[in-house]
């Protein structure tokens, strides 16, 4: 009987528009009513992962930057695990070193000290990808997150950390220079007290060791009284590897990356073909008996 559900974000729930499908919406709703609790699991900070959901109509918990918070279905923080000042001089002097660009996420937003140069990166890692960027949208999406307040431009990071009260919860470093990317994600995982993950090829997301999804999710289930054994988690990326190895009932996307597929035990279609919901019904209807 599966108990608890949880469901990565982008490439996964959202298509490439960003939305949730009518089927995924279906699929999670039938599913919290059968009684399945279902929970968001996102490298996002919670004020850009619950725009989203939030337009659906549904409610769920949520696991925010790769585990660095937990929130309830009532948006209050359950859990935080922060960065402390050892681990962001670290952080920052490996980045700094291989000249890749990071972003900094606080319990307060995320920061940036170059909104021009966020733009030119998303750019380059379009173009290196083989699509063709959509400049207007991008600066839009951008624009957008800055005039809502959860993208905010500093002149220098180091302000940030004497901020009294405000908590590192999350670096996301990216570059067009795949090179880069790897010395510097090769140099980071040599710090044990870290976790190195990643939500595409061209960046790396940065946290605490105890800030991971599969961390996170085994602190819900244990809330909910729930087992692995009754849990399935669905990603296409390297951040979703650790809820995946965890769980019971694990599904890659048809898009997810090499790695998340061999780390699942089953394969459904892509995030534009609705493979969250998909999945999701196919497994109420096996495991739990609940029909369509």
């Amino acid at each position: 009987m599966i108990k608890l559900i949880a469901i990565d974000m982008d490439g996964t729930l959202l298509n490439s528009a960003h939305e949730i499908s009518e089927e995924n919406i279906a699929a999670i709703k039938a599913a919290q009513e059968n009684g399945v609790t279902v929970a968001i699991a996102t490298g996002r900070a919670f004020y850009e992962a619950n725009g989203p959901v939030k337009s659906t109509g549904l409610v769920v918990p949520y696991i925010c930057l790769n585990g660095a918070e937990v929130r309830d279905e009532a948006f209050n923080i359950l859990h935080t695990s922060s960065l402390n000042d050892e681990q962001i001089e670290n952080i920052t002097g490996i980045l700094s070193k291989y000249d890749v660009f990071y972003q900094v996420y606080t319990n307060a937003g995320i920061y940036t000290e170059d909104v021009d140069k966020d733009l030119q990166i998303y750019i380059d890692i379009a173009v290196k990808a083989g699509n063709v960027p959509d400049v207007e949208k991008i600066k839009a999406g951008i624009q957008k997150r800055i005039d809502q307040g959860s993208l905010k431009q500093v002149d220098n990071y180091e302000d940030i950390y004497e901020h009294d009260g405000e908590l590192v919860l999350k670096f996301l470093a990216y570059s067009a220079d795949l090179d880069k990317i790897d010395a510097a994600k090769a140099e980071l995982q040599a710090y044990e007290s870290l976790a190195i993950s990643a939500s595409s090829r061209g960046n790396i997301e940065i946290t605490h060791n105890d800030a991971q999804k599969g961390i996170a999710l085994e602190a819900i289930a244990e809330q909910l009284n729930v087992t692995m054994d009754e849990t399935m988690t669905l990603g296409d990326n390297l951040n979703d590897i650790s809820m995946l190895e965890r769980a019971h009932y694990s599904v890659a996307m048809g898009n997810g990356a090499p790695e998340t597929k061999a780390a699942a035990k089953d394969v459904t279609a892509t995030n534009q073909e609705s493979g969250v919901g998909k999945a999701i019904f196919k497994y109420l209807q096996e495991v739990n008996g609940v029909t369509r």
